[in-house]
Parts: C-alpha cells; sequence; structure tokens
C-alpha cells in the first residue's frame, strides 16, 4: 500500500509542476538556442565557451577540446625547433576524431596561443561559433585549418572575424580546395595578418591572378604581409606571371614559396624581372602622376618631402613629354634628389641602415639560435610576429629612384623580398642565366638571400646553377644553402 500511494503522490506533483509551467510561461532552458546563443558572453576559456555555445545551437556530436602548454614555455624543451613542434601537435593522440587543437601561452586557461582544426570537417554550426569564440581570444596568435573542408563564404566570414582579434597575425589554411578560389580575400588590403600558409589546396592559375592583384595593383597594395606559402598547388606560368605582377609593387614579402607547383621557364622568366628595374606601364604612370599632385596639398609628411619643382618635372613625365627640356628637367630633379639624400644622410647616419640589414634581423628574431631552417619559416615564423618590427613603406611610386629615361619611366626592382622557394617545378637551364643576372645586379640595398631551384629540369651541374648557389651562399646570413642535404630536406616551404 505505501508503494501505491507513493507512486500516486510523484504522479500528482508531476501534474502539479505541469500545470505551473503552463501558467508561467517557458523556463530558461526552454528558450530558443539561438537567442541565448547571441546574448552568450565568451570568458576566453575554449574548453568552457566551445561546448557551451556548441551546445546552444543543438549540435549533437560536439568535437573535444584538447589543450596543452607551449613547448617553447615548458623548461628544458628550448632546443625544440619548429617543426619538431609542429610533428608533435600532428601527431595527437586525438587525431582519429574531431578535436579542436588548443596550445596555451601558460597554465592559464584564458592564454590560449594557437588552435588547430585538423582533419574533420567543419560545417555551419561550428563555423558559427567559432566567429563568436575567436574575438574574445586576447592572445590567440595563430589559427590552423588542415582539411577543414572550408567552403567560400566560410573564408569570406573568416576574414571579418580575423579583423577583430587583436594579436591574431598567423593563418594556415591547408589541404582546403575551394570551389571559387577566394583564398585572396585573406590578404585584402585591410589585412593585419602577416604570415599565411595556403599549402595543397589546388590553387590554379586564376587563384594566382587573385593572390597576385591582392599583393598589389596600381592603387594599392598589401602593406602587412610578410611571409606567404603557396606550395604544393596547381600554379602554371600564367599564375606565376600574376604573382610576379603583385611582387612589382609589394614591398613588405620577405619569404614567398611556389615549390612544387608547375611553373616552367615561362613563369620563371617573369619572377625572374621583377628583381631588375622594369618600365612603369601606363596605369602606373597615370596613378603615380595623381599621388603626386594629392601629395602636394597632403598634411602626410613624406608627400611633404617632394620640392614643388620635382612635382612639376614628375608630372610631366609622367605623361611622357616629349619635349626636348624634358630631359634638362629630369637631371636637375636627379641632382636635387642626391642632394637631399646627403644631407638627410648628414643629419642621421643611423637612416642610412640598410634594408637587407633590417630583413636579416627580422629572420633572426624569429630565429634565436640559428638552429631552424628557413624551409620550415611557416612554423615558426609566427613567433615572430610581436619581434619583428615592420618598416614602414611608402608607395615605390612615390620613391626617389623613379629614374625618366629614353621617355619612359624606370622603378629599381623589387629588393624587399629575401627568399624565394621554386623547388620542384618544370624550370628548365634556360631560365637560370635569367635569375643569375637579376643576383649579379643586386646592390647593397637589399634583395634575395635565399633562392632554392632545386628538382627542377636541368643537371645540378649546370654552370648557370652553380654560379646561383655561390652567389647565395655568400649571401645567405643563415648560411642556408651549406648542406645539400638541408636544401633537398625541405617540406615545400
Amino acid at each position: 500500500m505505501s508503494r501505491k500511494k507513493q507512486g500516486k503522490d510523484k504522479a500528482e506533483k508531476a501534474n502539479a509542476e505541469d500545470e505551473v509551467s503552463k501558467n508561467s510561461g517557458p523556463t530558461t532552458n526552454e528558450i530558443l538556442p539561438a537567442q541565448i546563443f547571441d546574448e552568450y558572453q565568451c570568458s576566453g576559456n575554449v574548453k568552457i565557451d566551445f561546448p557551451s555555445l556548441c551546445t546552444l545551437l543543438d549540435i549533437e556530436h560536439i568535437p573535444a577540446v584538447s589543450s596543452k602548454q607551449s613547448l617553447s614555455s615548458t623548461p628544458g624543451n628550448e632546443e625544440l625547433d619548429a617543426e619538431d613542434r609542429q610533428d608533435q601537435i600532428n601527431t595527437a593522440p586525438s587525431w582519429f576524431k574531431p578535436c579542436l587543437q588548443v596550445e596555451l601561452e601558460s597554465e592559464n586557461p584564458l592564454s590560449t596561443k594557437s588552435m588547430k582544426i585538423s582533419g574533420w570537417k567543419v560545417d555551419e554550426q561550428i563555423a558559427r561559433v567559432l566567429h563568436k569564440m575567436l574575438p574574445s581570444l586576447n592572445q590567440l596568435q595563430s589559427l590552423q585549418f588542415w582539411q577543414a573542408r572550408l567552403t567560400d563564404p566560410m573564408v569570406s566570414s573568416l576574414m571579418s572575424t580575423i579583423s577583430l582579434c587583436s594579436n591574431l597575425r598567423v593563418v594556415k589554411l591547408e589541404g582546403n580546395p575551394l570551389p571559387q578560389q577566394s583564398y585572396h580575400v585573406l590578404l585584402s588590403q585591410d589585412s593585419t595578418l602577416t604570415h599565411l600558409s595556403l599549402r595543397n589546396n589546388r590553387i590554379g592559375d586564376e587563384g594566382a591572378r587573385l593572390i597576385g592583384a591582392a599583393l598589389s595593383t596600381h592603387r594599392c597594395a598589401n602593406k602587412n604581409i610578410m611571409s606567404l606559402n603557396l606550395a604544393f598547388n596547381s600554379i602554371g606560368d600564367a599564375g606565376s606571371a600574376h604573382i610576379a605582377k603583385g611582387l612589382r609593387l609589394n614591398r613588405t614579402l620577405l619569404l614567398l614559396s611556389l615549390s612544387n607547383n608547375q611553373i616552367g621557364d615561362t613563369g620563371a622568366a617573369h619572377l625572374a624581372a621583377i628583381f631588375g628595374e622594369f618600365a612603369l606601364t601606363h596605369e602606373e604612370v597615370v596613378e603615380r602622376r595623381k599621388l603626386l599632385l594629392e601629395g602636394a596639398q597632403s598634411p602626410c609628411l613624406e608627400y611633404h618631402q617632394i620640392p614643388a619643382d620635382q612635382l612639376h618635372s614628375s608630372s610631366s613625365t609622367s605623361l611622357s613629354v616629349s619635349k626636348g627640356e624634358s630631359k634638362s628637367v629630369t637631371k636637375k630633379k636627379e641632382a636635387s634628389k642626391k642632394d637631399e639624400k646627403t644631407a638627410v644622410n648628414k643629419e642621421n647616419p643611423k637612416s642610412n641602415q640598410k634594408s637587407s640589414d633590417v630583413k636579416v634581423a627580422q629572420i633572426k628574431s624569429a630565429n634565436p639560435g640559428g638552429k631552424d631552417r628557413l624551409s620550415s619559416h611557416e612554423d615558426y615564423l609566427s613567433t615572430a610576429t610581436n619581434e619583428a618590427e615592420l618598416v614602414e613603406t611608402v608607395n615605390p611610386l612615390l620613391g626617389q629612384s623613379v629614374q625618366y629615361r629614353d621617355g619612359e619611366l624606370f622603378l629599381p626592382g623589387n629588393t624587399t623580398l629575401t627568399s624565394l622557394n621554386l623547388a620542384g617545378n618544370r624550370i628548365t637551364a634556360k631560365s637560370l642565366p635569367l635569375f643569375l643576372t637579376s643576383l649579379e645586379m643586386q646592390g647593397e640595398g637589399g634583395g634575395l638571400l635565399r633562392l632554392c631551384l632545386q628538382r627542377n629540369h636541368f643537371p645540378p651541374e649546370c654552370e648557370s646553377y652553380v654560379r646561383i648557389k655561390e652567389l647565395m651562399a655568400f649571401s645567405d646570413p643563415l648560411e642556408y644553402n651549406s648542406s645539400e642535404h638541408r636544401e633537398e630536406g625541405g617540406r615545400g616551404c
């Protein structure tokens, strides 16, 4: 009798609670998940925020969060190079199931330094969670996606979220082909990324065209990117020409990898040409004149440094003046430039520091002890983001090195790029003299410190190639070419 009575009491109590809930409206747990999701305040602790946000969106199978402390901050691991650290992350025991890998700067759960999604699909719901959570990670420096099957809209949306992440400078989107090849959005003019890896994405010539235009056009240029990895794609001669065009006026990119693509002699010739002086196109000449005219009325210091007589003569030459006095005007302009440069150097000797020294310092700051190889720069350069001070650049079209000759304006070649990797392509011995000529003409103001051409279609004993290796061994401050094993052992950086 007592059991029956207890059962009856429970039933009556349950009915009473149901009646109360009907009269009082929905409880907190019954509110639509989307409404709570938008109001959720992220704490910056990924282990708490990620599953909580997934739950609010009714995601059935929530990926686990695996966190560990950064090896670089753990005593006794100082000598582990970046490649070893990356291999340890890749072989984490959670690889066989969806797992959000988090690397912490310290024991503080709010010190997320790196996040990686490896080998599992990011659907619309997971993407929504990431967009909500990422801005709260104040110390996040690196974000990696490997075979995450992101879509073009997801990448575009990701770029808008990256702009809200104060310290995020490194993005790796690898093994993730996009139908519309919209990788260039990560290199937009407003992008704050300094290191971008787009390996193994089947990027073709159209994708390379978009990336080249993002690096620079006659009107705008990316001013932050330092390292760009395009290895293991499908970029051919046409795509290589587009990348070379983007390097004409880009003055921030230090390291570029085009290894293991489909670049032949035609594409290689375009790349070799950007290291030597080149004539400005009509569009570039018109843009230069426009900038000079605008600069005369701008409060910007770099424009005010242009004297009125130079502005007049530059405007005239930008229209390819055929009058006889144009040559004399140009000579006066060049003489005044030399006088100004001499005066500046006398006032401030430190300002005469070579740009190549600055670039070497940036690379070394990412490699204390000199043990890491540049062939794995995509693994360790993220640590240099906060240490390497970016040099503010002036539009090359306004540079004092622009020369008027034979009815055209000429600009010195790109001296900012320090490392170019073309290993594993289809380049023959025909293109080597072009690179050799560019290297031999490099002055003291900068230029290539490393050029990788191994595993192409020419014999290693080729005379031009041997000479190129000699020049690189002499100019390379970190002696990357001192060992053939190191050169051949690169992972396609």
